[in-house]
């Protein structure tokens, strides 16, 4: 597509592109062999590029002339932090016999091979009894605050702040918070079970 180089913002057009890729000037200028201060004064219009400087810059991301002068949209960023308010509320997915359970999941699951939980265990909360958890993954967590009984297969052990597990989640296992206070725990899981 034809772009009019009169209205066409190279600086900003610069900054949107390496701000999509997730790159800080310095990044950039390493990777394409210029200074930083090259980066930041075509990013600020203070310099009109060549057309051979602009494709070494563009070679550090890596993009095309064609690409970079498109007039089509970048897709959107993808979301790297999130706030305690962005992650998701899976409580309705796994029952507790006695007791509240809260997993709250960080970000969106799609193309990912990684689950990352936020995990709350009301006293007396048990996901487990008779029928054991058991899925295709592997798991792994650090208790930050209470503690919770971990069973994996035939061994059993209460964790407290610090501790952490680690295991095949093909192994039946069950969590069960027997303290008189709520149960944290940041967990990991791979691929994704909830």
């Amino acid at each position: 597509m034809d772009v009019d180089a009169v209205d066409f913002n190279v600086g900003a057009r610069l900054k949107q592109v390496r701000e999509a890729h997730a790159l800080s000037q310095r990044q950039l200028a390493q990777r394409a062999g210029v200074t930083n201060g090259t980066i930041s004064l075509i990013e600020q219009n203070r310099c009109s590029p060549s057309v051979s400087s602009l494709r070494k810059v563009l070679q550090g991301i890596p993009m095309t002339l064609a690409e970079f002068f498109s007039s089509d949209d970048l897709p959107p960023r993808e979301q790297i932090f999130f706030k305690g308010g962005d992650l998701v509320e899976l409580t309705g997915l796994v029952k507790s016999r006695v007791g509240s359970i809260s997993f709250r999941q960080v970000g969106d699951l799609r193309g990912r091979n990684l689950q990352v939980l936020h995990e709350k265990y009301a006293p007396g909360a048990d996901t487990g009894g008779r029928t054991m958890l058991q899925h295709e993954s592997e798991e792994g967590g650090i208790v930050i605050k209470g503690r919770i009984e971990l069973t994996v297969g035939d061994r059993k052990e209460i964790l407290g702040p610090g501790d952490a597990y680690l295991f095949d989640s093909r192994i039946p296992h069950r969590f069960r918070n027997l303290g008189d206070e709520e149960c944290e725990i940041i967990s990991a899981c791979t691929p994704p079970y909830l």
